[in-house]
């Protein structure tokens, strides 16, 4: 039985180029950067859970709820082949108990933080925008894209960062956890605007305040799809 099931709704996703140094003390053990054409990315993604269960059972107050997560791109060669997967440098939630059995069983970095969102549809637009409430400001990630979705080009950066099926959290510099993510490809909508309203250095620490005064080298919104997250294994030397 998975781990967890869920649906993963309306991904907003804003992608940075950054230098691999800044990443290198968040790589854990037995992985490391996953480029694209040879550059290095972070990503700002806010999405919904949506219908989620652990260990098959809803847990009341706890089956709908928004996440914002920080997160870069790792890949590790296990004797075959090469496991294409995301760190975390912090993922925000609405509910205590979510980070308290994130950061207790896959030893992540999660934060309970209010969160909000909004989703508006027109007849040729739609709007998706979350929000979290920080030190008492709201910070905000917002996309307008066309209503309808269509394939994720090949090749792209867009497909590049979607097509991520494995999850790695830092232990220690001898061992790191690994767990699967699985998902069927996903369709996007084509952006026509963003807005991101972000206190970087108060939400996710000094080395990423940069990012405050720096524009994304792109910016989508992917539908999503039912997701499953597998039990974790400890990689060890």
């Amino acid at each position: 039985m998975s781990f967890l099931t869920a649906e993963w709704r309306k991904l907003a996703m804003a992608n940075y180029e950054v230098s691999p140094a800044l990443l290198a003390p968040y790589v854990p053990f037995g992985t490391e950067l996953d480029l694209w054409e040879g550059k290095c990315y972070v990503s700002l993604v806010g999405f919904m859970f949506l219908n989620t269960k652990l260990l098959g059972i809803k847990i009341p107050f706890h089956t709908n709820f928004e996440e914002v997560n920080l997160r870069f791109y790792v890949k590790r060669f296990d004797g075959t082949q090469y496991k294409r997967g995301v760190v975390f440098i912090k993922e925000i939630v609405p509910k205590p108990a979510l980070t308290f059995v994130a950061n207790t069983v896959y030893q992540e970095n999660y934060e309970t933080l209010p969160m909000q969102h909004r989703w508006e549809e027109t007849s040729e637009k739609r709007l998706v925008t979350y929000q979290w409430k920080k030190n008492n400001r709201w910070n905000s990630f917002s996309v307008t894209t066309k209503r309808d979705a269509v394939p994720i080009p090949v090749g792209s950066d867009t497909e590049f960062i979607t097509e991520h099926y494995w999850g790695y959290a830092h232990r220690n510099k001898h061992s790191a956890n690994e767990y699967e993510v699985t998902h069927p490809k996903w369709e996007h909508y084509p952006v026509l605007d963003y807005k991101i309203e972000v206190a970087f250095e108060a939400v996710y620490g000094a080395s990423f305040g940069f990012l405050s005064n720096t524009s994304p080298t792109s910016v989508f919104l992917a539908e999503g799809s039912p997701i499953t997250v597998e039990k974790k294994r400890v990689l060890r030397h």
